[in-house]
């Protein structure tokens, strides 16, 4: 077969797009094709910025070209992340009225990210801000049950013309989760796009209102629904979890460098360390550090980023969130104190990043 840019498009069309269910000469991700010799150079242009998505569909281009000309063809494949246009919306119309989102992630699960969730989202709430809460943990969801609306529905309201869900509100936050429209004894078994699809219908199918700040619990690790969240919506700034422990703090180190992307480029407001130490109930002077000593904290420095609190491992905190009242409500407790102090420092490097930098840039959406 004669290398030309028609052959390539030909062997190009067996590379399925990282879009979606088309293939990659129908995607219109392909931007210029060069033949220069036995060179073959490739221009793509793709909306998910992962590096390992641009390294997977490197190499099929590669392996594509390979099989249709040989192996003495040298394929050059230049891959880059496609951004939103100046003058488009700068997140569903739904969210107009949303001053600051705030995700909160993790490398790795069992940190405790729900419980930092939601007891961030009630101290913002008990600061007198008005709160909103997403549960973009599609195969985990676990708000329910720790503001206790394990049984409540989202209600429906035409606004504008459209319809939209109305968000379940408990101790003063707004909420939706996957888990509101799950069977809770059925486990979620999705696929990326329909997990996709969901999260953008949490944004942008339910009326928010007025808010001061909307805090996302996302799912651990990093993958598509991390992607979509920073395509569906400007996020203010992300909170990464940690325990002290070695194999979870590479984790967050992941984590922290997935939202430092220049494709994704979202400010990180700093680390918690969670389960810091473990206190028990007759002692409550002492500190056991069972799964190591202040790693997030030495963590955050090495990374330059801010120690936002430091959360004990105390049985009430586990069974406060088990029975829907989150530990943050326990009055002046210790723990409570801690949350409360994570929460104003959270609102400090909210306002010291609005203050000093310019608004995260939203990528481009895929087509659902």
């Amino acid at each position: 077969m004669n290398l030309n840019k028609q052959s390539i498009e030909k062997a190009l069309s067996q590379v399925p797009s990282p879009a979606g269910s088309v293939m990659l000469t129908e995607s219109g991700e392909i931007r210029n094709i060069h033949v220069f010799g036995r060179e073959a150079v490739v221009d793509l242009e793709i909306r998910n910025p992962a590096l390992h998505v641009r390294k997977k569909l490197e190499d099929q281009v590669v392996e594509a070209l390979h099989k249709a000309f040989g192996p003495e063809v040298q394929p050059k494949v230049n891959i880059t992340t496609s951004k939103l246009p100046e003058d488009s919306p700068k997140g569903p119309e739904s969210m107009r009225n949303v001053k600051n989102i705030i995700a909160v992630a993790s490398g790795k699960g069992g940190v405790g990210k729900s419980t930092i969730t939601a007891n961030l989202a009630i101290g913002l709430a008990q600061l007198g801000y008005k709160v909103g809460l997403i549960d973009a943990d599609i195969y985990g969801p676990s708000m329910p049950i720790m503001f206790d609306v394990v049984n409540e529905k989202p209600g429906t309201e035409v606004i504008d013309g459209k319809q939209y869900m109305i968000p379940v509100e408990s101790h003063g936050v707004k909420m939706l989760s996957i888990g509101f429209f799950a069977d809770p004894n059925q486990a979620i078994v999705w696929r990326g796009a329909m997990a996709t699809k969901a999260i953008n219908q949490l944004f942008a199918d339910a009326w928010w209102g007025d808010l001061d700040y909307m805090v996302l619990d996302l799912p651990p690790g990093t993958g598509d629904i991390h992607i979509t969240l920073v395509q569906a919506v400007m996020v203010t700034g992300v909170v990464v979890v940690s325990t002290p422990q070695e194999i979870a703090l590479a984790d967050a180190r992941k984590g922290v460098a997935m939202f430092q992307l220049p494709s994704i480029n979202v400010p990180v407001l700093g680390l918690v360390e969670n389960m810091a130490w473990f206190t028990p109930a007759e002692l409550p002077e002492n500190k056991y550090y069972i799964f190591g000593k202040e790693g997030a904290k030495g963590l955050a420095e090495k990374l330059d980023v801010p120690l936002l609190g430091q959360i004990p491992l105390v049985q009430s905190i586990r069974e406060a969130g088990d029975v829907g009242r989150p530990a943050i409500l326990q009055g002046d407790t210790p723990v409570a104190l801690a949350f409360k102090e994570l929460t104003r420092n959270v609102v400090e490097q909210v306002e010291h990043r609005n203050a000093t930098l310019p608004a995260t840039e939203r990528l481009a959406n895929q087509p659902r």
